[in-house]
Parts: C-alpha cells; structure tokens; sequence
C-alpha cells in the first residue's frame, strides 16, 4: 500500500531552496487529515549538512542521495534517482516546487512511473466531505479519504480548478514558490536520515556540463522579497514605474506589477504578481493604482500587511487591503517618497 508524503527539496550550490521548505510545511498539515510520515527527498553532493535543517522545518525523514553525478542539475540522473525512490518506497503523495527544476523533473518522472501530475498548484487537501469522498471512490480510489485535491489556475487564471489523480501513485504535484507557508523553525526536532543508493553510474549522464555560469541580480526574487511595491494599470505607463521605484528605493523594498503592464511591455514578467505571475508573501505591499481584480489578489492576498492606493474608492482592491488611500497614485506617491525620506534623514540625524 502507497504510504508517505514525498516532498523533492530543491538545492542549488549545496543549500537547500526555500520552496522545499515551504512544501514540507504544507506537507505536514496533510500528515494531520493522512497521517503518514513527511519524507523529505534531497538530491546533490556532499549535502548531508543539509539535512538537520530539513527536520527542523518538519521532515519525519529525509531520504539522501548524495552522489556526484547529481551535484548540478542534469534531467536524467535526477529523473532516474527520483524514479528508484518512487520503485522502493512505494509514496502516496509526491510534491515538487514550480521552478525551473522542478517543471522539468516532475513530468519526465510521472511518465517514467505512469502516474498523474497536477501542475502550478495554489493549493492542496485531502478530501474529507461525504460527497469529495464519493466521487474519489467513483473514479477509482480504493479509500477516498487518502485522495490528495489540487487547485490551480485554469484557462487564463480566470478560473480556479480543483483537480484529482486517484487512480494512480504516487499523487504528484508541482507547488508555486511563495504559495505555501514555513512552519516555525523548531531546532530541537530531529528524524530518520535514509542514505539511498539509485544506482546511478556515469552511463546516466546524457550531457556535460562545461561551466556553471550564475548571473548577477541586483534584484531579489519577488517571492524571497520582506517590502513590495506593486503598480497597476492606474500608473499611466511605463514612466510610472519610476516613481515606484523610487519609493522602492526609500523602503528597500521590491518592485512588483499586476499582469496588464507586463501584458503591456511596461515591466519584465518576472516582476509580475498573480495567478499567472508569482505569489508573494511579504510583510508589506503598497498597490499603487492596482483596481483588485481576482487573478492578482490571489498572489498577494497572503501579505502580512497591505496598502492600497486608488483614486477609485469602490475598487476592489480595498477590500482586501488593512490601509486604503483614494487619491491620484501620481501625486500620492511620490508625497509618500519624499516623506519616507525625510523622516528617514531626522532620524539619521538624531
């Protein structure tokens, strides 16, 4: 019988990435309606330091491949470590970070093992009503309860789809960075490390890897940001970005979009917040002239405080915002700014 919640934690340069954190904490609120083990899945090179970090963050166990061959990202070695861990351990639930690893790994693997793959997810449960239950049993799930329901955007992000794999194990999923939450770092809790053999040898790297070559960013990802300053179609245009930076500038804070200005060549599509963009989690976001439509409140609506600015006072945007503003964004802005900075210098001054 299919038994564990598998979570594939992503590293790069030997630390483990934040999304694989998130995905275990997710994983054991599951554990509490499945009751299985959160198994963490670490794939690199002399990694092992690596590990007391994933217990900490909620791991029952982490299963270890440590191995050179998967000391930088390769599909195959990756494909068919992760596919002998499916053959040995037999998990129920299987879930991957929506990066670039993981959107490559993830469907090679369910081909591999002949399972289903639900992607870009915005959330995860396991069915609990009578009818979810009822329709589980339908499609072939021996116990519906252990069904595992998928939610992610459809047709454009205007719609949310909730869909299933019961049929098939393992259940697999891929998860957006900054969808999911962390649970509290707790330094004291410790597990079961798996050391696992794939069996990889160097017929199973299909390419060379000649260089290893990282860009420099001076911007931080969005998802990793604490501050965000996001900008609607309300600003104008593309000069209108400027003010925001600018005000981005004050706070130290990120710059974010809503999908019409990217959709209008205004700003990047990695600065992009929303169904269809990213979800973001900071601690402050200020949305300047952004009217609340529900494809980008669901990527940012998880902000730990929130700020709208809008010179219409019915946009929706307000509604979900703890401070709302109704003014010219134009004006209102950059009054903003130069208070920031002022207070920002009598306080140097003191």
């Amino acid at each position: 019988m299919s038994k564990g919640i598998y979570v594939v934690v992503e590293q790069r340069s030997g630390k483990v990435q934040n999304v694989g954190l998130e995905l275990i904490g997710e994983a054991t609120r599951l554990k509490e309606d499945l009751g299985d083990d959160v198994v963490a899945v670490l794939l690199g090179s002399e990694i092992e330091d690596q590990v007391e970090r994933l217990y900490h963050y909620g791991a029952d166990k982490v299963v270890l491949i440590d191995n050179p061959l998967l000391k930088e990202y390769a599909t195959e070695p990756y494909t068919k470590a992760l596919a002998a861990v499916v053959k040995e351990y037999d998990p129920e639930i299987m879930l991957f970070g929506a990066s670039s690893i993981g959107r490559d790994v993830a469907p090679r693997l369910a081909s591999r093992v002949r399972t289903g793959l639900v992607a870009d997810c915005t959330g995860l449960r396991m069915a609990k009503t009578e009818e979810e239950i009822a329709k589980e049993e339908a499609m072939g799930c021996a116990d519906g309860t252990r069904a595992l329901l998928m939610t992610r955007p459809a047709f454009g992000g205007n719609i949310m789809a909730t869909l299933m794999c019961p049929r098939t194990k393992p259940q697999m999923a891929t998860v957006r960075p900054g969808v999911m939450k962390r649970i509290a770092k707790d330094t004291t809790r410790t597990g079961e490390l798996i050391r696992f053999d794939a069996g990889l040898t160097d017929a199973d790297m299909n390419i060379e890897i000649l260089e290893v070559v990282k860009a420099t960013k001076k911007a931080v990802d969005l998802t990793e940001a604490k501050l965000i300053v996001s900008g609607g179609r309300g600003i104008g245009g593309p000069e209108g970005f400027d003010m925001l930076r600018d005000l981005a500038d004050v706070l130290g804070a990120e710059v974010g979009s809503s999908r019409a200005c990217v959709d209008a060549g205004w700003i990047e599509k990695e600065r992009q917040v929303g169904q269809t963009g990213k979800t973001v989690r900071p601690e402050l976001y200020v949305a300047c002239g952004i009217s609340g439509a529900i494809q980008h409140v669901a990527g940012m609506e998880g902000s730990e405080f929130i700020v709208a600015i809008n010179k219409n006072d019915t946009a929706a945007i307000f509604q979900v915002a703890d401070l709302g503003i109704v003014g010219d964004v134009k004006v209102i802005v950059p009054k903003l700014a130069d208070a920031l900075r002022k207070y920002k210098e009598e306080k140097a001054n003191q």
